[in-house]
């Protein structure tokens, strides 16, 4: 209840001072609105290219296939073959 009486009452007086400094509260308000809109698209400038960059990563790819050498690959190939050849001679024994 007293926060209800407290309102209503910072309420009124809100209400009368807007009245009584009108040219005042219109001054501040000549000031704020431009800056409110320089800080508001500044923030969405912002957003908008952090986004961007979200998207440029989705659309490269997870690996690239040129990180590996073609040595690797004619190693990790003998490996298998050799393997192979282990599996061939336990499967005769």
């Amino acid at each position: 209840m007293k926060t209800l009486i407290g309102g209503a009452i910072a309420a009124a007086l809100g209400l009368i001072g807007l009245g009584v400094w009108w040219t005042e509260f219109l001054m501040v308000l000549a000031g704020i609105i431009p800056i409110m809109l320089l800080l508001g698209g500044g923030l969405a400038v912002y957003l908008g290219f952090d986004e961007l960059k979200d998207n440029w990563k989705k659309d490269e790819p997870a690996f690239e296939s040129s990180s590996v050498k073609e040595a690797e690959v004619e190693q990790y190939k003998k490996e298998i073959d050799d393997l192979k050849d282990e599996i061939k001679s336990l499967k005769k024994a």
